[in-house]
């Protein structure tokens, strides 16, 4: 007498666990790129770009106590411009996933902080505040 097995099918086994298509590869920056798709920053970034963020937002509050350090208004402002672009790069490239996307998008951001930044410099010394 000969056995007759039950065909095979495509849908998988309730009793088996599906495993994952592809394979998510982390690099050591921080950056997982599954097989066919664009790259994604790790929750461990994210932690370290936070606590950057935190650290340069406590230095600005540092700052407005002028009577701590005797700093010139010019050096203030040079520090808080610099400290504002360099947090608005990080906020942009991590948490906005501009890093990861098409360089259009990028390029976008960046000419609205150049933009932005001119207009403000000329206001400045518009108004003689420096």
């Amino acid at each position: 007498m000969s056995t007759v097995n039950p065909p095979q099918t495509d849908t998988p086994n309730m009793s088996t666990p599906v495993q994952p298509a592809a394979e998510a590869a982390t690099s050591a920056t921080g950056v997982t790129e599954a097989n066919g798709s664009h790259a994604h920053p790790t929750d461990w970034l994210y932690v370290k770009v936070a606590i950057a963020l935190a650290l340069l937002t406590a230095f600005e509050v540092f700052t407005y106590f002028e009577s701590v350090h005797g700093w010139s208004d010019t050096a203030l402002i040079v520090m808080l411009v610099a400290m504002m672009v360099l947090k608005f790069f990080l906020v942009v490239a991590f948490f906005m996933h501009l890093k990861f996307d098409a360089p259009i998008f990028w390029r976008l951001f960046v000419f609205g902080v150049v933009l932005a930044m001119v207009i403000y410099m000329l206001m400045l010394t518009a108004f003689r505040y420096w």
